[in-house]
C-alpha cells in the first residue's frame, strides 16, 4: 500500500476517533484531509466510480442511521457526531473529485 491509500484510511479512521473527543477544529482538520485525499488519491479513471461510491455512502449512510437517531438509544449522540465526520471527510474529497473531472470535461 502506498501512502495515498493509507491517507484514505486515516481520514476514515480520524472521522471515527474524533467523534470521541471535544476537538473544536475537528471539521478543518476532517475538511483538510478530504481535500488533500480528492487530490492526490483520485485520478481520472477512477473519479466516476469514487464520486457514484460517495453519493451513495453520503445517502445510505445517513438514510440507515436516522432509525437509530430517532429511537434515541445511548449511542445516538456518538453515531451521529462520526456521521457527520465521515460526511465532512467524504464530502470535501468528493468536492474536489467532482471540480477536478468538470474541469477535464471542459478541456475536451
Amino acid at each position: 500500500m502506498n501512502y495515498k491509500k493509507w491517507l484514505f484510511i486515516l481520514g476514515i479512521l480520524v472521522s471515527f476517533v474524533l467523534a470521541f473527543f471535544d476537538f473544536s477544529s475537528s471539521a478543518i482538520v476532517l475538511i483538510a484531509l478530504g481535500l488533500l485525499v480528492g487530490f492526490l488519491n483520485i485520478n481520472e479513471k477512477e473519479a466516476e466510480k469514487f464520486l457514484v461510491a460517495s453519493v451513495a455512502l453520503l445517502v445510505v449512510g445517513t438514510a440507515s442511521f436516522s432509525v437509530i437517531l430517532l429511537n434515541g438509544t445511548e449511542f445516538s449522540g456518538t453515531v451521529q457526531l462520526v456521521l457527520n465526520n465521515f460526511v465532512s471527510f467524504v464530502a470535501s474529497a468528493a468536492f474536489v473529485v467532482a471540480l477536478k473531472t468538470v474541469v477535464t470535461i471542459g478541456e475536451e
